[in-house]
Parts: C-alpha cells; structure tokens; sequence
C-alpha cells in the first residue's frame, strides 16, 4: 500500500476537522467531508480509511462530475452483457471493487436522482443489482462522500433526495479554506517548495525572499491547497537558481502581455500604456535636508512598484515609465536593482 498523503497544518479549525476524521474513523458509518475545492477532501476520505478497520482492504474513488449521467450508474453498480450498446461483457461496479473496504464519492451532489435512488439502496441495506440484471448481490462498503455544494440547500430545492442526506450524514467534516488558515500557507508553501527543490535535483530549497512571502500571505487563494502547491513548485521552475532565494512568484500561469482578450490579442506596449502608473508613496517632506538623496530615495521607490506591478519585465516597466530599456537599466543599476 502507498504511503499515506500528509495532512500539514497547525491552525486551530484544520485541527479540528482532523481530530473529527481521525475519531469517526473507527466506525463502521457514512462520513461526509465539505469544503471548497482544493481543500483536501480526498486527503480526508484516505485518512477515514487508513485508521479504520478496513485499512488493508481496497479504497476505491469516483467522481461523480467526471462522467456523463447515463455511465454513472454503470460505474457505480456495475452491468451484465447486453445491458445497453457497447456492453460486450459484465463488469462490476465501484461498489463491488471497494467490498469489504471504503468507497469515496467526490462530488456527491452531482449525481443524477436515479442514481441517488439506487445509492439510497445500497447505503440502506447493503445490496445491489447490475444493470440488466435481477440478482441481488450484497456488498459490505464504508461510504465517505465528498462536494463543495450545500447539500441541505440542494434538498430544499429538490436536486438531492432528503432521506439520502439523512443517511450519508451521519458524520459531517467540514474543511476550513485556506484564507482561514493564514498560519499555515508559509508551512505549507514550504513543505511543496523542498518536495519540488528536490524533484529539480537542486541540493537544497534556499528559501523564499521576503516579498515573496508577502505575497503568499496576502493573496486570498480561491483554489486553497492545490493552487497553492501549483504556485509554488511553479516558482522554483521557473526561477531556476539553487543558491538564491526564490525571489518571483507567479500567481497567474495565464498572464502574458499577448494573452486574447476577447478574442484580440494585446500587443505588450498597448497594454503596458495603458495600465495605471504605478502608485506613489505620500510625500513627507518634513525632515528632507539633501534634496538630492531624497529624490534619488524617490525615484527608486517608484522603480521599485514599477517593477513589482509588472512581474519584474523589464521591457514592460520601461514602457510603462516612459523610458527606453537601456534607460531603465541604467537606472536599476544606478539604485542597485538589477539583482545580477
């Protein structure tokens, strides 16, 4: 069996759902795991089914969004030969496949009310019949089901049958999103970052620079945990230096001065006018004694949002400055901002 995926947090509302999993675990009950996505459901149902009796028997996965309604009930409940077109021979189900361990449903809110139906049977009393068929065979499954809806919500508006949440809820986890777990990003963005370090074959992670840091702790994450890992092993290739903090983060793959909007490309230096020059810090006056140094502090402040609003492009920034490329590099070099 692989080893189990890593459950990383310290904050109070990860620990808590951890605990709850980590207590339901050893009964023999239907567990519903909430929350957005990216959020670590799946990590959830795996832990249910490591701690439970049922450890060294099969853990089975479907996702219920991923199939058209007309295969789900085949891939849940299996088919006999002949049962619709294209079905040369039986097959059992996900039900049958996980006998004697733990199936988990991802995206349970999804699934079709004939197929809500047929589940209602099997988690009420543990049997089933396969498509084109009328014999009835037992299955002994641990059910965890997983989704992002409000399922008591969908049941006021007739999409999820209300006796079917009554028996999968014996046991509600719900995960708490990233933006709720500020203490926990750094810990994980670290935890990725050595995992990729190591996949790139570099001796060490050398660490994130401070406003990298920044950044991680102020974006709002929307798609949690897994945006996160997909940010920061995204850092580390792109910036490609073993020895130097990584020192550039790219939030958004999609962003590019050519990126189609509306089906019309941008050229970089339209875009590049038209956006907002960067914003200048307060004027504080009282205490300037050399005019000089402080227009020269001045000035690299605004190189310095310059380059923080466009990703560090120095043709962008130039643009946007008014000033040709060799100009702006001689003026990064003038305030030590070149970082070569």
């Amino acid at each position: 069996m692989a080893a189990p995926a890593q459950l990383i947090g310290s904050s109070t509302s990860f620990l808590d759902a951890v605990e709850r999993a980590s207590a339901a675990a050893a009964l023999n009950r239907p567990v519903l795991v909430i929350g957005e996505r990216g959020t670590g459901k799946e990590l959830i149902a795996d832990r249910l089914h490591r701690l439970s009796p049922r450890w060294s028997q099969p853990l089975v996965s479907l996702n219920c969004a991923a199939l058209p309604e007309n295969l789900i009930d085949a891939e849940l409940f299996g088919y006999e030969a002949g049962a619709f077109t294209g079905a040369t021979r039986a097959r059992a189900g996900r039900f049958e496949d996980a006998d004697g361990g733990t199936l988990f449903l991802d995206e349970i809110g999804t699934l079709s009310p004939p197929a809500q139906e047929r589940l209602l049977r099997v988690v009420e009393y543990g049997e089933l019949t396969r498509l084109g068929s009328n014999k009835v065979i037992a299955v002994d499954v641990r059910l965890v089901g997983a989704t992002n809806e409000d399922l008591p919500a969908l049941v006021a508006k007739g999409r999820f049958r209300a006796d079917l949440l009554d028996r999968l809820s014996f046991e509600v986890i719900t995960l708490p999103p990233l933006r709720e777990r500020a203490e926990d990003i750094e810990v994980l963005a670290t935890h990725f970052a050595r995992r990729m370090a190591a996949e790139l074959g570099w001796p060490r992670f050398p660490g994130f620079a401070p406003r990298v840091l920044e950044q991680l702790a102020s974006w709002h994450w929307p798609g949690n945990v897994r945006e996160l890992k997909n940010v920061v092993e995204r850092a580390l290739y792109r910036w490609g230096d073993a020895d130097r903090p990584v020192g550039q983060l790219v939030i958004d793959p999609f962003e590019s001065p050519w990126r189609p909007h509306g089906g019309t490309a941008i050229s970089p230096v339209t875009e590049a006018s038209e956006m907002p020059p960067p914003s200048r810090p307060p004027l504080k006056i009282d205490g300037v004694s050399d005019l000089r140094s402080a227009v020269a502090a001045y000035e690299k402040q605004l190189l310095e949002a310059a380059l923080e609003r466009h990703r560090h492009n120095q043709r962008r920034t130039a643009s946007a400055l008014g000033l040709s490329y060799d100009q702006l590099r001689h003026a990064l070099k003038r305030h030590g901002l070149l970082g070569e």
